[in-house]
């Protein structure tokens, strides 16, 4: 007998929130990191456990619960740290809430992230952060797929995607694929901003 499988509910699994970047600054200041060579895939620290960014410090002790990043202490790193409209952006963000973990994610020409979910990355989820997604660089050849289907991000927008759901990335162009990520407490005042904009 074959199992029935529920369809998920792909309502509110993606909202444009009322933020817009200045997408050169941003992409200025990107270019002036020591971006090394990359196959596949590409991790630049901006914020990070305090241990991991100044290396004299000791690691934290283990924790039960590592989802809403209390297990540790954030630190900016030298690329945030030297990157004022980076910070500007990650500042305006802290003014209201905790942030805790910030990269730059870099996709190469021609290469995609499998589909897969994050199931700690939802509003929907008790004592967990959520994520905001900021594209630097992107066309009409990168696609990101949520929930089946494509999410219309545009560079400099701001967005919350329910990264719970399966998701992933396809890179046709000819050029990296840019994001800026900043995970952050989904306290009232980001619940407001995702709320009031859920159309």
């Amino acid at each position: 007998m074959s199992q029935i499988t529920e369809p998920i509910d792909t309502a509110h699994d993606r909202i444009k929130l009322p933020f817009t970047f200045d997408v050169e600054k941003m992409k200025e200041e990107v270019s002036q990191f020591k971006l090394e060579e990359f196959i596949y895939y590409n991790v630049v620290p901006l914020r990070a456990p305090a241990h991991t960014v100044d290396t004299t410090l000791p690691p934290p002790p283990p924790a039960e619960d590592y989802a809403d990043g209390s297990w540790t202490e954030w630190m900016d790193t030298k690329e945030l740290i030297s990157s004022p409209y980076l910070l500007s952006i990650v500042d305006m963000f802290r003014e209201k809430t905790k942030v805790t973990l910030v990269r730059i994610l870099r996709l190469a020409s021609g290469q995609m992230v499998n589909e897969h979910t994050d199931p700690t990355l939802g509003l929907q989820i008790h004592k967990s952060v959520i994520r905001l997604t900021i594209p630097i660089i992107s066309n009409e050849n990168t696609e990101f797929f949520l929930n089946g289907s494509i999410v219309p991000m545009q560079p400099g927008e701001c967005w919350y995607l329910r990264l719970t759901d399966p998701h992933k990335v396809l890179n046709r162009s000819s050029g990296d694929r840019i994001n800026m990520t900043i995970d952050m407490i989904p306290n009232e005042w980001v619940q407001q901003q995702i709320l009031e904009n859920d159309k």
